[in-house]
């Protein structure tokens, strides 16, 4: 199938881009294709929302009902000092960037699936339930386009009766959009040396519950974050939020920095944990817990953000690392991302250019307000790998709130994250209390919340290297950390029916969060796309 625009993921940044390709002209055939079962089923984030972007694409948002339902009315910072004490920080010295004033506390799935009614308004094609597996070049190596991935081959490589071949959907531009750590972008980068020059990528983990709490507990409007316990205890960096949605819902979750050192740290088991400190308790006590779900956040910044142009297409959102990690919000920057891409493409569109790389993409990006933010803020990140949360907010708040960022130096952060682990036996064991069921919970039943489905008998999407690694070198020296890492239950290690320990994927699980595609230390394991439609299927996170 032949488009003018092929795009990659239904994020906030590929919807955007695609309204803004045919607000510019409705003569531009524009395709999305969503791997998720419908626009919004792999869609998690806090999130509170900054609408800079969204005025400019839809300034009339509110008449057409967008779902901005709960503006933020009040900001609570909180550094835990124990499992039992905090201390809230005086507004006069939280960075700015944390100020959210202005903001709204919404479901970016649902924040989503309205994009997409408007894309398909203005005469967008989507195709949930299709996941680009692979990228196409033409004869010069640039990108052509995509190929879905088949359907209907089973765990033996054998087509079953449901089988369906992939199609290929071919592009003058083709724009991935797949979130952070795209399966798509990652061979990208590889392959056009994008990343030459620039600091490795850096990422965190975000689980997220959403609940429904008693009335006399919820505070519509609210935000809360805290940093410090429990993440304190092994040295790792994070933080964690709490949002007080409409209709008696809170939005809680916390995100584990993927620099952590000690293999034994659970990111699961520390939200599990965090949940039962009195400054979060207090509003869960009595409620009910009802969804469940995870996603690795793109967090390096300035530093890390690659090249975006390459010949026939452009990295945009979470796929390039547009993420601004000081604010915890990257919705507002992927979807201007996505706005200056489509006006690029256009206009290259427009003199009848093709397949060729879109230079003027890259000088729009870097004049827009999305790139002075991230080099405003682009030393919040490093200041809290290389001085921890405390000591690194403190410096980020003299670089912001006094010198507005423009102190004469950038910090840089050249360790990737799955080179940051120690060996299992120089680091304490952490001993995690039992869950309680009403506030914490095992990962069976929370992955049962987040909806979470694979058809069974299908190649596993969780690929490795070279099979024997866990057993040989990561289980040794590391204890195997993806059965901690990994917030869905989807690998152990397991002894069989002669005592032989075995290294086991439990694939159907997986939310494709991608965290240990990034955090293996080894760098062995390769998160592939399943069949399209497989994973969560979050209905308003």
């Amino acid at each position: 199938m032949e488009y003018d625009v092929v795009i990659v993921g239904a994020g906030p940044a590929g919807l955007s881009a695609a309204c803004r390709l045919r607000q510019l002209s409705d003569a531009l055939t524009v395709c999305v294709v969503e791997k998720g079962s419908e626009v919004g089923a792999h869609i998690l984030s806090g999130a509170v929302f900054e609408p800079t972007a969204l005025n400019e694409l839809f300034p009339d948002w509110k008449a057409n009902n967008a779902p901005l339902n709960t503006s933020v009315n009040g900001d609570d910072v909180y550094v835990l000092t124990s499992a039992t004490k905090g201390i809230k920080v005086p507004s006069l010295f939280v960075p700015k960037t944390m100020h959210n004033k202005g903001n709204y506390i919404v479901s970016l799935g649902n924040l989503c699936r309205w994009l997409a009614e408007q894309a398909e308004a203005l005469g967008v094609e989507i195709f949930p339930g299709f996941a680009a597996s692979e990228v196409i070049y033409n004869d010069d190596g640039s990108v052509k386009g995509i190929a879905t991935g088949d359907m209907g081959v089973g765990a033996d490589g054998e087509h079953k009766d449901s089988y369906m071949r992939g199609m290929e959907l071919h592009g003058k531009y083709t724009l991935f959009s797949e979130g952070c750590r795209g399966h798509l972008g990652k061979q990208l980068i590889a392959k056009f040396g994008l990343d030459a020059g620039k600091d490795p990528q850096h990422y965190g983990i975000g689980i997220k519950e959403l609940w429904k709490i008693h009335d006399d507990k919820h505070k519509k409007g609210l935000v809360v974050h805290t940093a410090g316990w429990p993440l304190d205890e092994s040295k790792s960096a994070g933080g964690a939020f709490l949002y007080h949605l409409e209709d008696n819902q809170v939005a809680l979750g916390l995100i584990v920095d993927l620099s952590y050192s000690n293999p034994h740290v659970s990111p699961f088991d520390e939200f599990q944990r965090y949940k039962h400190h009195p400054v979060i308790s207090q509003y869960l006590e009595g409620g009910e817990r009802i969804s469940y779900g995870a996603r690795a956040i793109v967090k390096g910044g300035l530093q890390s953000l690659p090249k975006m142009a390459f010949p026939g297409g452009l990295l945009i959102g979470d796929d390039a690392g547009t993420l601004n990690f000081a604010k915890i919000k990257g919705s507002h920057t992927a979807m201007k991302s996505g706005m200056l891409a489509a006006e690029a493409a256009a206009e290259a569109l427009s003199k009848e250019r093709s397949g060729d790389e879109l230079v003027e993409y890259t000088q729009a990006y870097e004049s827009s307000w999305a790139h002075k933010e991230l080099h405003l803020q682009r030393n919040f990140g490093p200041a809290q790998h290389k001085w921890g949360n405390i000591l690194g907010s403190a410096f980020a708040f003299i670089d912001i709130n006094i010198f507005n960022g423009k102190l004469p130096f950038t910090l840089h952060d050249p360790t990737p994250d799955h080179a940051t682990m120690k060996p299992a036996k120089d680091c304490k064991v952490i001993d995690y209390p039992k869950y309680d069921n009403k506030l914490s919970f095992d990962k069976p039943s929370s992955v049962f919340l987040s909806n979470t489905n694979h058809e069974e008998d299908q190649l596993c999407h969780l690929t490795l290297k070279d099979e024997s690694v866990p057993l040989a070198h990561n289980l040794p020296v590391y204890d195997e950390p993806a059965q901690r890492y990994c917030p869905a239950g989807v690998y152990e290690v397991i002894e069989d029916e002669a005592g032989e320990k075995v290294f086991q994927i439990n694939g159907q699980n997986c939310v494709h969060c991608k965290t240990c595609d990034i955090k293996d230390p080894s760098q062995n394991i390769v998160w592939v796309c399943p069949e399209g439609t497989g994973g969560p299927n979050y209905p308003n996170m």
